[in-house]
């Protein structure tokens, strides 16, 4: 802690001080998660200084490790041709993400002031969408010509390496008029003879994606293929950029994270504790106002059978553990289903299918998960009928909560609604009504055998 307290408190002081070359000594002497736990620390006005101190290279540093929405916030507080520099510094797919976030007037603004060249690549790449091949590829790779000599191009690399420091450089791709022509291992060009011709050596017919393809169909290339990349090209083999699997990565972690939180309620996206308060109140508030309904609709059917649960109160003890054993049970189908979903495993329209798969799982589960807290009630009250109530109960809740949480991901998905925002909330009104219901009526049957 006193550790964390010092390097806060330094930071701070040469950012009061207006102390760059400090700064960026700091800056280098810390690890990655101190550097965003310090950034996220400071206050919004030492955090704008902060950027406005810092170097192009620095400040492009530092966005690249904080989260996406710190680092469009920063860009969004600089100085136009402050945010321009910085940007010039990133790479191709984090300026569009970067700049695809902001207003158009001032994303036309600071792309007026970068430099020509990475303007124009900006341009281009905006056009496609941020979950696609397109969208995700970088255009910082190394490309040479099909009819260059080895020695041309180790020439090339000695004389432009501070230009290619940052590049990722495992791969060289061959083009022929910048139409793909495949792909060169760097082992392969310094083992072989400096006259050789890059035709000759290429990997020929290389795997390439077209700029289009969905984030689901680039996962499940990269869990085929162990490859540190792959070549985007146009329809007409034009090379047009690289997805590294580390980026495609990123993407499946972000999409994941993003579906997490919808299913725990928040909406709208990503949400830090340096957000506006009223902003984290709005996200959350909009799913929570929805959920209460949804639960006071459940919470009738007790008052429904209010005399019932008078007759027999043990079952007050049970109905709690009906409802969330079977919201578990429910939710963990929903998970898969989302997954699968993201993945282009199953299709919306194998309701049929998936129903099928769910049913075969809730029938076991529902019969060990009955067995079970028919057992717990039978030796707490030592009654056996209530444990085959509660125990009947739990068994047919958590058959029909798989089914429905198996299912409903996919039919929400078909009707064009958010899977991983409307699926718990259904699937926990559900569940709790039904539980209860067959719980309370079960008993109410056999209300002669129970008091």
């Amino acid at each position: 802690m006193e550790k964390e307290i010092t390097f806060l408190e330094e930071l701070s002081s040469l950012i009061e001080l207006k102390d760059s070359e400090s700064i960026h000594q700091l800056m280098e002497s810390l690890k990655t998660e101190d550097l965003i736990y310090a950034y996220n620390r400071l206050s919004k006005d030492e955090q704008v200084s902060l950027i406005g101190l810092l170097s192009p290279e620095d400040a492009a540093m530092l966005l690249e490790r904080i989260p996406q929405n710190q680092a469009i916030e920063a860009i969004e507080n600089a100085q136009i041709e402050t945010a321009a520099s910085i940007l010039n510094e990133l790479y191709s797919d984090d300026q569009v993400d970067i700049l695809a976030e902001l207003e158009t007037e001032e994303a036309e603004a600071i792309l007026e002031e970068m430099r020509p060249q990475e303007a124009e690549n900006v341009r281009k790449l905006i056009q496609y969408d941020s979950e696609s091949a397109g969208g995700l590829m970088v255009t910082e790779y190394l490309a040479y010509d099909s009819a260059m000599t080895v020695a041309q191009t180790v020439k090339d690399l000695q004389e432009k390496a501070e230009e290619y420091e940052d590049y990722h450089v495992q791969y060289i791709y061959v083009t022929s008029d910048n139409r793909f022509v495949g792909v060169l291992q760097m082992r392969d060009l310094l083992l072989s003879r400096p006259n050789t011709k890059l035709d000759t050596i290429a990997i020929k017919n290389a795997k390439t994606m077209l700029p289009n393809a969905r984030l689901e169909e680039l996962i499940g290339f990269f869990d085929k293929y162990d490859f540190f990349g792959v070549p985007v090209v146009s329809e007409t083999e034009e090379l047009l950029g690289i997805v590294l699997r580390k980026d495609l990565r990123e993407a499946e972690t972000e999409r994941s994270n993003l579906e997490l939180l919808e299913t725990q309620g928040i909406v709208g996206g990503e949400e830090l504790r340096s957000m506006p308060v009223w902003l984290r109140s709005k996200r959350r508030l909009s799913w929570l106002s929805v959920n209460i309904v949804l639960n006071i609709i459940a919470a009738s059917v007790i008052a429904f059978y209010q005399d019932t649960l008078e007759e027999v109160i043990a079952l007050a003890v049970f109905l709690p553990v009906i409802s969330d054993m079977s919201g578990c049970s429910g939710n963990q189908a929903v998970a898969v289903s989302l997954r699968e979903l993201s993945l282009g495993l199953v299709k919306p329209y194998e309701l049929a299918r998936v129903l099928w798969q769910e049913i075969k799982v809730g029938l076991i589960n529902g019969l060990v998960l009955g067995l079970l807290i028919g057992l717990a009630a039978f030796i707490y009250m030592g009654n056996f009928y209530l444990g085959l109530v509660v125990g009947g109960a739990l068994a047919i809740n958590t058959i029909v909560a798989v089914s429905i949480g198996g299912t409903i991901p996919l039919f929400l998905k078909k009707m064009n609604t958010d899977p991983a925002l409307a699926s718990g909330p259904i699937l926990t009104t559900v569940t709790d009504m039904l539980g209860f219901f067959l719980a309370l009526t079960f008993a109410r049957a056999a209300m002669s055998y129970l008091v």
